[in-house]
């Protein structure tokens, strides 16, 4: 039957699917295999204490798990790090929410994070909601969230394509405008699983780029905004294709890395001290801003339910970076 929103929203838990090869398992056993947290005996008082469930109802230390089965663990809440907590509605019915979300705040529970997210934020206030797309933690901007599942089914069916478009506070000169046509492919130089790097299609390895197996095409057309004394940019990024880091692995492939960006900006190690929470003033100066200077300016798209052409803009918040 499946959990309330309520129950949702009042707790967190953690969850699994059984895949085939454990068709069969001790209950203990698969969650001592899949999860660090306890050791055997440990997961037979997790789940004698009722943190454990099966497919939404409470488990037994003697239960085995089926192919399919959905296994959750109810982890004891734990202090959130801070985070930004203020965020603006722009446009509301019985569909749809436009939000204005800030930087600093996670859309979806992960790692730390799960009252400090803008899900569980919008969520306690205006009850279940779907994200149509995601912003990364730290960019600020317009993000869409569906209100009903048949509201999220027809923005998810292909037929309701969403104009996006991005400003970016750059490091250097950016002149112009730069058609961005390629490919983002894994960064096989980083140390980061998650970094991408951006190839040209007309460039020398395009061909080799196009093999790579996580390639995924790209398009991004990057305009001048104004330049920012001494030495940034603020550039106008409209996206052709929604890739994950798209916008910010193509400025650093082209030599324009986004102020502030941990990954993709002067070092990547940066990156890995966040997760440890080891940043240091040192390391924000060399950034010379806590979080990346990016921000999700426009969104437009044709109401699935209505036809009405909605549109919304949000300004750069160039107070926060000085500018």
């Amino acid at each position: 039957m499946g959990r309330s929103f309520a129950d949702k929203l009042a707790r967190r838990q953690l969850y699994s699917h059984v895949p085939e090869a454990e068709d069969g398992a001790a209950l203990p056993d698969y969650l001592a295999a899949h999860f660090s947290r306890f050791d055997r005996a440990g997961w037979i008082r997790a789940i004698e204490a009722g943190l454990v469930t099966v497919n939404d109802l409470p488990a037994r230390p003697d239960m085995t798990v089926k192919r399919h089965d959905r296994v959750g663990y109810y982890p004891p809440e734990t202090p959130e790090p801070d985070a930004e907590l203020h965020y603006s509605v722009v446009f509301e019915d019985a569909d749809f929410l436009v939000i204005d979300k800030p930087g600093n705040l996670c859309m979806h529970p992960t790692g730390p994070f799960f009252r400090h997210t803008l899900w569980h934020l919008v969520g306690s206030k205006y009850g279940e909601i779907r994200f149509v797309h995601r912003l990364d933690r730290e960019t600020s901007g317009l993000v869409i969230a569906a209100r009903t599942r048949r509201a999220a089914a027809a923005m998810d069916n292909g037929n309701t394509p969403v104009h996006k478009e991005y400003l970016a506070l750059v490091t250097g000169d950016f002149r112009g405008r730069v058609h961005a046509e390629g490919c983002l492919v894994h960064d096989r130089t980083s140390a980061v699983r998650k970094k991408k790097r951006f190839v040209f299609a007309d460039s020398p390895e395009a061909d080799a780029a196009r093999l790579d197996p996580t390639s995924e095409t790209a398009v991004t057309d990057l305009i001048e905004e104004s330049p920012v004394p001494p030495d940034m940019t603020l550039v106008r990024a409209i996206l052709g294709t929604g890739r994950q880091h798209q916008v910010r692995a193509t400025l650093f492939s082209l030599g324009f890395p986004l102020a502030g960006d941990k990954l993709y900006g002067p070092d990547e190690r940066l990156f890995l001290k966040l997760a440890t929470r080891e940043l240091n003033e040192d390391d924000l100066k060399m950034l010379r801003f806590r979080r990346q200077a990016l921000h999700a300016a426009v969104l437009e798209f044709r109401h699935p339910f209505t036809s009405e052409l909605l549109r919304f803009e949000s300004p750069f918040p160039r107070t926060e970076f000085g500018i």
